[in-house]
């Protein structure tokens, strides 16, 4: 086949999504109110804070998106409903269309698109400034719901230049047989917003703790090591969904935690996921480990299920 003309190609980057990814890793949300280092997406935007929870009608909050890249870009915010598969990740409720086994966890999110006002939803920055986005809670404009947990997610996305592509002059300058591609990333974050109406059950536990080894990267680049890991079930045992830290320490005391997961969310389309958490060291023969869920929403700080293991 021969092609007269260039062809343009936008390819679209996944949504980074806060508070998802693999067991193994850290969902990284901090409650609203709480200080939180800001986000990087890609190599041009931070957002702070990574999540924000809603307790009362007429609660707002501010999001800040800064533009840290060295050239003018623009973003669309929007809100968009995912949901928690069973690992723990955030997937969005429109991929799941079709996908027969991911239908009970969509049936069970509870949208809060329809209760909450965000403004703006365009924004253009100039390298070095941002933007605040606000965020208000009316359940009122959805029909006054029941009591419960609602969430949906507030994306933002980078849009293409506008000369993304090619002229009708530099498509006539190809030769015949000639195909080439313009490829422009599309990144996009996205932080869950929570809406909680009535009374909160906020209760967990820690099941079937089990060691095992792997081999692990230390920063993602150097060789893989073999490493020990803990891995155990965190079970939501309450009607709203978990968020806070989990550490692991040796019962014998000891300055410092052997193994850390900051930001792990249990949200309500699921009961418990599985945490893989690696450890520093390996305990010794005997030794007893502490693993500890603190809550991180809230209220930050309660202990909400602790668990000892001794491997054999």
């Amino acid at each position: 086949m021969k092609y007269a003309a260039k062809t343009a190609l936008t390819l679209a980057a996944a949504v980074l999504t806060l508070m998802a990814g693999p067991s193994m890793a850290q969902d990284a949300a901090p409650a609203a109110g709480t200080e939180a280092a800001p986000i990087a997406l890609g190599a041009n935007l931070n957002i702070s804070p990574k999540r924000l929870t809603f307790d009362r009608a007429g609660k707002s909050a501010t999001v800040y998106i800064f533009n840290q890249g060295t050239a003018p870009a623009t973003f669309d915010i929007s809100l968009v409903d995912r949901f928690m598969d069973p690992s723990g990740q955030i997937r969005s409720v429109t991929d799941a269309q079709g996908k027969a086994e991911m239908g009970a966890y969509v049936s069970k999110l509870q949208s809060a698109k329809p209760m909450l006002m965000v403004t703006p939803r365009r924004a253009t920055l100039e390298p070095g400034k941002g933007q605040t986005i606000r965020v208000r809670v009316n359940p009122a404009a959805s029909g006054a719901p029941a009591s419960g947990e609602y969430r949906t997610h507030l994306t933002v996305t980078t849009v293409p230049p506008r000369d993304v592509g090619l002229t009708a002059e530099q498509a006539a300058q190809t030769g015949p047989e000639e195909l080439s591609f313009t490829i422009y990333s599309v990144f996009g974050v996205s932080i869950p917003l929570v809406v909680r109406l009535g009374e909160t059950d906020v209760r967990a536990a820690i099941e079937n703790p089990q060691l095992t080894y792997a081999d692990i990267s230390p920063d993602g680049t150097a060789p893989a090591v073999r490493t020990p890991v803990l891995s155990f079930d965190l079970a939501r045992l309450g009607a709203n969904s978990l968020f806070g830290n989990v550490e692991v320490r040796t019962k014998s005391g000891g300055k410092d935690p052997i193994g850390i997961a900051r930001g792990v969310g249990v949200y309500p389309e699921i009961d418990k996921r599985r945490m893989q958490i690696p450890l520093t060291r390996a305990p010794a023969p005997g030794e007893t480990l502490e693993v500890t869920f603190t809550d991180d929403d809230t209220a930050p700080g309660r202990v909400l299920a602790q668990a000892a293991f001794t491997p054999r």
